[in-house]
């Protein structure tokens, strides 16, 4: 049965609760590895999508914005890492087809909800990406990747296509942290018959009674997708598993439960 409008207490935590969560979820990476899954995703995705810019230059000024996106829907595949935390601190078997079980979970309708809400977001995000490369370097023709790096590098539209860029990637950054990801709604779905407009309201309770905390929690996911995507992207096989456990432990330390 899921559980409707119900107020959960929120707790107060500091830098040390952020450096514990990711140390715990360091040590459920060694424990419970997650390379080999989010590589099984990643590779044939990236795969795809260079070959789709090499051969499309239209899609070329995309490439950024769909690989940042991975910071947007990332929540989303990370639900199973905290599915295999949740079974860990519980003491219950964590096979690895343990992995799938929010898919068919009693809360999977919530899940999909907040799923459905990132793919929204992700939406909008490639869609003011193309906007502000339209409103700049658009017509410039940047019909190769050459032609586009120097553009994008060397003419003052290229460096307000960044900036801009980047400002606006921070504010869809901001929403998906406050609204659906980071600090509670995806793993309290995981852990709880929530509806999802319950746990999206705590998540934003949640930001709200730590903001500093919330914000360099943010910055620390930033960084460590950022070092992720070098070289070619591998290090994501490492990052994304450890920052799915780390954040289950970050929502435990958040939610009294």
């Amino acid at each position: 049965m899921t559980t409707i409008g119900t107020t959960f207490t929120v707790r107060r935590i500091g830098e040390g609760d952020l450096n514990w969560a990711l140390a715990e979820g360091w040590k459920d990476f060694k424990a419970k590895r997650g390379d080999l899954i989010v590589l099984a995703l990643i590779y044939p995705l990236v795969g795809f999508l260079a070959a789709a810019t090499a051969l499309n230059a239209r899609l070329l000024p995309l490439f950024f914005p769909l690989v940042a996106g991975v910071s947007i829907l990332g929540p989303a595949v990370a639900s199973g890492f905290y599915e295999l935390a949740r079974r860990r601190e519980l003491g219950l078997e964590s096979s690895w087809w343990h992995f799938l079980d929010p898919l068919r979970g009693r809360n999977r309708t919530a899940l999909a909800t907040l799923t459905a809400g990132l793919a929204i977001l992700f939406a909008g995000w490639l869609i003011a990406a193309s906007l502000i490369y339209d409103a700049t370097i658009g017509g410039g023709h940047a019909d190769g990747p050459a032609r586009f790096l120097s553009l994008l590098f060397t003419t003052p539209p290229g460096w307000t296509m960044i900036a801009a860029g980047n400002l606006v990637g921070f504010g869809f950054a901001v929403m998906t942290l406050t609204l659906t990801l980071a600090l509670v709604s995806f793993p309290m779905v995981v852990d709880k018959p929530v509806d999802a407009a319950t746990a999206i309201a705590t998540s934003i309770q949640a930001v709200r009674a730590n903001p500093r905390e919330a914000a360099s929690w943010g910055l620390r996911v930033a960084g460590l997708l950022a070092l992720g995507c070098l070289p070619i992207f591998i290090g994501l096989a490492v990052v994304l598993p450890v920052l799915g456990y780390a954040t289950w432990h970050l929502y435990t330390r958040l939610v009294e439960r």
